[in-house]
């Protein structure tokens, strides 16, 4: 085995991993915390790519202040879709909700076509760039900061969940919301807090994947590859995100690198299909028996 290669497939599918749980961690705070499978996260990834790109490279504003402003906006932005598309929802069928999320992806594809055109743009980095010799292995300086910025943040939303009195009510919510109710837990507040953490996740991972293969249309199509992250961790299940975005990430990059032939696109699927057939509800996630 060439351990050079074998080294940079593993650096790359980590990064590629790492990305993939901030974005899962999202889609798995709104079922948590709602029940909602929310088809739209490839789209908030999308939007927050090129929210950045806007305030950085449109508007002018140096990076830190750009990335800012574009976490404030995908706040606005889950709020806005917790309070007006999902809200008036409640209590009604579970594909009701589901239709509304698919409908709501093609609205914000469409919207980021209109203003920012179908071809991709080039997305001026604010990570360093430059190659790094590691073990034999050459890979860019923006993946090994990518890596660290995300490892970074999922510790911090690890403590936020776990010790925080936000996150504390999150879980409680996640667990039994007439329960919540009775606490005095505002069940809709922990609702746009879910979404807002949700589209600021995204955003952060559409940043970091912009900053590294450039801004354009085709992100989109990585948050639907969130999808068999989510399953094969657990749909309900926060470390189930992580460990399977990093499972998920390292699988494409050992796929395409050693088999090719654009098996790595697909492999993805092919877990989900397999994880559902012999563990439905993932590796982490809780089994739920029903009795009649």
């Amino acid at each position: 085995m060439d351990m050079a290669l074998f080294i940079q497939l593993t650096l790359t599918g980590l990064t590629n991993g790492v990305i993939l749980a901030l974005a899962a961690l999202g889609f798995v705070l709104i079922y948590k915390s709602s029940d909602v499978i929310n088809f739209a996260q490839g789209e908030f990834l999308l939007i927050g790519a090129y929210m950045t790109y806007a305030m950085i490279a449109q508007v002018g504003l140096v990076w830190p202040l750009g990335v800012l402003v574009t976490l404030l906006l995908a706040i606005g932005l889950g709020i806005i879709v917790e309070r007006f598309v999902l809200r008036p929802l409640i209590g009604e069928p579970i594909i009701s909700v589901i239709m509304v999320t698919i409908g709501l992806s093609s609205v914000m594809q469409a919207v980021v076509n209109a203003i920012w055109g179908p071809y991709g743009q080039n997305f001026p980095p604010f990570i360093p760039s430059e190659p790094i010799s590691i073990l034999g292995a050459t890979i860019n300086a923006d993946r090994l900061w990518a890596t660290a910025i995300a490892v970074i943040l999922l510790a911090f939303f690890t403590y936020f969940f776990r010790l925080s009195k936000e996150g504390i009510a999150m879980r409680a919510v996640a667990d039994d919301q007439q329960a919540s109710l009775s606490m005095g837990i505002s069940v809709k507040k922990i609702f746009a807090w879910a979404w807002s953490i949700a589209a600021v996740t995204a955003a952060i991972a559409g940043a970091l994947l912009a900053n590294i293969v450039g801004v354009r249309g085709e992100l989109a199509s990585f948050g639907l590859r969130v999808f068999p992250v989510v399953i094969l961790g657990g749909l309900d299940s926060i470390p189930g995100a992580v460990i399977g975005g990093l499972i998920i990430g390292l699988l494409e990059t050992y796929t395409g690198g050693y088999i090719g032939n654009g098996l790595n696109q697909v492999v993805p699927f092919i877990v989900l299909i397999l994880i559902l057939m012999v563990r439905p509800y993932g590796l982490f996630g809780k089994e739920i028996i029903e009795r009649v």
